[in-house]
């Protein structure tokens, strides 16, 4: 299955959901891959809706860094 095919397969899912009125929708955080400024590692930041500068802590050398 390519991806067009699974997006349309989705696609038509959440249509025949949301006909029957038993799923609601939310949104959620946002997840920012950050990479360390320090040792180069990749960090998962998830970050509130709205909000583009989240603090974090790299997770392989511990330096306390903000998202760009």
């Amino acid at each position: 299955m390519d991806k067009k095919a699974m997006r349309e397969e989705a696609e038509r899912l959440m249509r025949e959901a949301m006909a029957t009125r038993n799923v609601t929708v939310k949104q959620g955080d946002t997840v920012i891959m950050a990479t360390c400024g320090k040792c180069g590692a990749p960090n998962k930041v998830k970050a509130p809706k709205g909000v583009s500068r989240v603090a974090y802590t790299c997770k392989e050398c511990g330096a306390k860094q903000e998202t760009l």
